[in-house]
């Protein structure tokens, strides 16, 4: 059994559904704290959801510095991930138990096993065989781990982001390792992700008895004209590296539930998933100049779930992409698309940001798995991502 493969089970075997750890983060913490790693707790969170978050990071040695150059000449990579997993959902429904790692036909399986727990473990390897071959790598490495990622997203990462912010912790390149792959680890890279912004809209009318329409007003009515207009605007055009803004409805609800009473009001939930060519402020405007357009009683609530980010081509993408042909063959690709990571609040305080994991294909699935043949892949990518970034210092 592989070292990578001997940690990725020891975090499986730890149930650890959001915001709960499973002490996953003193495993890893007493993995990295031998290898120099200051390791510090970030936790954040009230009682009843406390998130854990560890920020461990390893400071190049004295000797890796050359005597006259500054301190800012040394980079910073991080790796950056959740030991947080969606709820398994009936155990009878898997093969095997999801929190004990099992393998079947060249795969392990288990909750997290590809999001994201032997991306963690890949890290972590890939870190301890650099370091011995290159203890004084001219490279400051950290890890950013947290319990939220699959719920509220609120105490994890963007807590620890902010801390560092205020302290003036310098990021300048970070891995985030999601699940990527579409066929074989390394064929896609995430070099950004759409933002999103949601909205809860509620329409006011009048309730009364449905024979009597012109004693009543009807919100649906009234909502009508003005949803057929927003489901046909175009936000933008997207751009090279975006596809388009889209807007789309997730719920509408009205009515008492009984046939013949029209309701007093109409709620609808909807999310755009914006690219970088417009601003959330930019897409409530115009929002907002429809549904004064069609004159609607109104009540409207925003959540902004995140911003856009992009990495363009350059030192962290080039790295990666080298690494990933050496070790596979596959010429990566760059995508943006799919949800939001917490690569999103990474971007506040990191110019370049990409996530590479595993194949995507079986995550929050029943039976999750990863084969064995990409975990190994997945940890020389990263040793060789370390090796490149370092070669450039």
């Amino acid at each position: 059994m592989t070292e990578t493969r001997r940690l990725a089970e020891a975090l499986i075997a730890r149930p650890s559904v959001t915001p709960l750890d499973g002490g996953c983060m003193d495993l890893l913490r007493a993995r990295l704290a031998p290898l120099g790693f200051a390791c510090e707790r970030m936790d954040s969170g009230a009682d009843s959801f406390r998130v854990c978050n560890l920020w461990a990071k390893r400071a190049a040695t004295p000797a890796a510095v050359a005597a006259d150059a500054p301190p800012s000449s040394i980079k910073t990579l991080v790796f950056a991930g959740h030991t947080d997993v969606v709820p398994p959902g009936p155990a009878q429904c898997w093969q095997s138990d999801p929190f004990t790692p099992t393998e079947r036909d060249g795969k392990l399986h288990g909750r997290g096993a590809s999001d994201m727990k032997s991306a963690i473990a890949a890290f972590v390897v890939a870190v301890e065989e650099f370091l011995a071959q290159a203890p004084q790598a001219p490279l400051h490495i950290a890890l950013l781990l947290t319990s939220d990622e699959e719920g509220p997203a609120v105490d994890g990462t963007a807590v620890v982001c902010q801390r560092l912010r205020q302290r003036g912790e310098r990021i300048d390149y970070c891995i985030v390792g999601e699940p990527t792959a579409t066929r074989a680890t390394g064929d896609v890279i995430k070099n950004g992700r759409r933002g999103t912004l949601s909205g809860k809209l509620v329409v006011h009318g009048v309730q009364g008895h449905i024979a009597y329409p012109q004693l009543a007003r009807n919100p649906i009515h009234a909502l009508a004209p003005a949803l057929a207009e927003l489901v046909a605007t175009e936000w933008d055009g997207g751009n090279a590296f975006f596809p388009p803004t889209s807007w789309q409805v997730s719920n509408i609800h009205a009515g008492t539930g009984a046939g013949n009473v029209i309701p007093g009001e109409a709620v609808v939930d909807f999310n755009f998933r914006f690219c970088t060519e417009s601003t959330p402020e930019s897409l409530q405007t115009r929002l907002v100049a429809v549904l004064d357009r069609h004159a609607l009683d109104y009540a409207l609530d925003w959540t902004l779930g995140g911003l856009p980010f992009l990495t363009p081509p350059g030192t962290l993408v080039r790295a990666v992409r080298q690494a990933i042909h050496a070790e596979t063959g596959l010429d990566a690709a760059l995508s943006t698309t799919g949800g939001t990571s917490d690569g999103r609040f990474i971007a506040q305080i990191c110019p370049q940001v990409i996530e590479l994991g595993p194949p995507n294909a079986s995550i929050h699935k029943v039976d999750e798995h990863i084969a064995l043949a990409d975990l190994a892949a997945l940890k020389n990518i990263y040793r060789r991502v370390l090796e490149n970034l370092a070669a450039q210092a």
